[in-house]
């Protein structure tokens, strides 16, 4: 007898090429066909189309295969290279019951994640399912394995290793936690979704009509809810995306980011003429950005959200830097709830992967108002300074016109142990504007002037001395700034900052960790 206790002449006899073939074929071939029409690749596509030619060795293959129409329960799992580096990845194929869960689908889901933790590798998941199979919920959903498991490891590989979601097609109910609990989320337009009760749900729940584009499509996601954060065109640039993305990060967090080969930065930009004198006028740090790193090396995150707040890597000199940049073109570079939350996320990110940070300050400082303080500007905006406050990295503020009131403090001002606090020579560092700070202080005195001509000229008197007691040749007499310098040496001592800055000790502080303002 077998331990199953089937007589061994009983037992199934497989062909195991004709069923390798079998399972490597995936789902039914209407389901192919489907797929092809809306644009979408098959999951195995997908893998070799990310991965090194021949580097992808696939786990449980087999998994559920006594149940004939399972081919591997719904998942491709396994370990691969990128580039040459090293990785774990996941990928739904949407073929076998809209790329479903089952039980065999959550456990491979958890073992690989497991294994990219233990070994200390990136994880990549290329999501598209349904969710969980409802018919299977109690060997799935509750158990110490179950799928709560999976969010349980991602959570513990938070900010040990990588871990990024490309998201093809839908990502529902808890399975959207997936994406959630990612690094970064690669959304492709018109097939990718997100949303934690479908159409049908929403309308029975709250009588609310609406479809799954409109609730939880990539472009909802990518430009008003945050959780997205590249919106694409094409499976085959959310696999670029992919592999450009880990290109700026190490394996785990106990490496360094790695360093590609040095490039001088665009002799197309000037920033000099970029920074108009006046702070009224609107101009796009984007291309400041651009212009100071190594050219074409600017990767920018979360580009269509918070756009008042802009976000990316790049490379000075081939080593990887994050940019934390206030973009007054536009809502003038003022910070808002969302911007604050995205701030915070990238910083942390760097933090947790050794990639050094660059400030470039243009603020005039939180949003006020009834709106933004039912929304919680203050615990947001706090939040935000916390993870400025908590980032050991080398660290560096350039103020590059502006920086009023609590946005220094957001933009790493000299209060927050930057490595160097730069101003360029249209700097101003203030509690307010001088427009502001004259009103607020002689608001009573202007009212009282009668003669229009008289007003004005007291008004532009005070403004005067308010700039002068700001001038940034001042500060640097204070020590409040480390260096003035032109935009054209700003890059060369950038440079040459972040290499002495290379061994600081990135001790915070004696504690488990802090409470964060959320």
């Amino acid at each position: 007898m077998t331990e199953s206790g089937v007589p061994p002449h009983t037992l199934p006899h497989h062909d195991l090429p004709e069923l390798t073939a079998e399972i490597l074929r995936g789902g039914a071939e209407k389901y192919h066909a489907a797929n092809e029409k809306r644009g979408k690749l098959f999951a195995r596509e997908r893998v070799a189309l990310l991965v090194d030619e021949g580097s992808f060795v696939e786990d449980g293959r087999f998994a559920n295969v006594m149940a004939g129409d399972l081919p591997a329960d719904g998942v491709v799992t396994g370990t691969a290279r990128i580039d040459g580096r090293p990785v774990c990845l996941m990928a739904n194929d949407s073929t076998v019951k809209a790329g479903s869960w089952g039980a065999r689908t959550v456990e491979k889901i958890i073992r690989i994640i497991e294994t990219a933790y233990r070994t200390g590798v990136p994880m990549v998941y290329l999501v598209d399912s349904a969710g969980a199979r409802i018919t299977d919920q109690v060997d799935l959903f509750p158990g110490r394995r179950g799928a709560g498991k999976i969010f349980h490891t991602q959570v513990r590989a938070s900010g040990s290793i990588p871990q990024v979601c490309a998201l093809f097609g839908p990502s529902a109910a808890g399975g959207a936690y997936i994406p959630a609990f990612c690094d970064v989320v690669v959304m492709v337009e018109g097939n990718a979704s997100m949303y934690l009760g479908s159409d049908r749900m929403v309308e029975m729940v709250t009588g609310e009509k609406t479809t799954l584009e409109a609730m939880g499509g990539a472009r909802v996601h990518c430009a008003e809810s945050g959780v997205g954060h590249f919106l694409v065109k094409t499976e085959p640039e959310a696999l670029e995306t992919v592999k450009r993305y880990l290109s700026y990060l190490p394996s785990n967090w106990q490496q360094d980011a790695p360093a590609a080969d040095a490039a001088d930065s665009p002799a197309n930009i000037d920033l000099a003429s970029l920074v108009p004198a006046s702070e009224r006028q609107a101009f796009d740090m984007r291309r400041f950005v651009k212009g100071l790193v190594d050219a074409d090396s600017f990767f920018e995150i979360h580009a269509l959200w918070a756009k008042e707040l802009t976000v990316g890597f790049a490379r000075l000199d081939g080593k990887p830097v994050g940019i934390v940049a206030n973009n007054p073109m536009f809502k003038g570079g003022v910070l808002f709830v969302d911007s604050a939350d995205k701030a915070t996320r990238f910083i942390q990110l760097c933090d947790a992967f050794n990639v050094p940070l660059l400030f470039l300050s243009d603020v005039p400082g939180f949003m006020v108002g009834t709106a933004v303080e039912k929304q919680g500007i203050i615990r947001h905006g706090a939040k935000m300074i916390t993870a400025v406050s908590e980032a050991t990295v080398p660290k560096i503020c350039v103020v590059v016109r502006k920086a009023y009131g609590a946005g220094l403090y957001a933009m790493a001002g000299p209060g927050f142990e930057p490595d160097a606090t730069i101003a360029l020579p249209t700097a101003k560092i203030a509690v307010m504007g001088a427009e502001a700070a004259v009103n607020a202080v002689y608001a009573n005195k202007i009212a009282a002037i009668e003669d229009e001509a008289e007003r004005a000229a007291f008004v532009a008197d005070k403004r005067a001395e308010y700039e002068t007691d700001i001038d940034f040749v001042r500060l640097a007499s204070e020590l409040v700034i480390d260096d003035i310098v032109e935009p054209a040496d700003l890059r060369s001592s950038l440079i040459a900052r972040y290499r002495a800055a290379e061994g600081k000790d990135r001790f915070f502080s004696r504690r488990r960790h802090g409470v964060t303002p959320v």
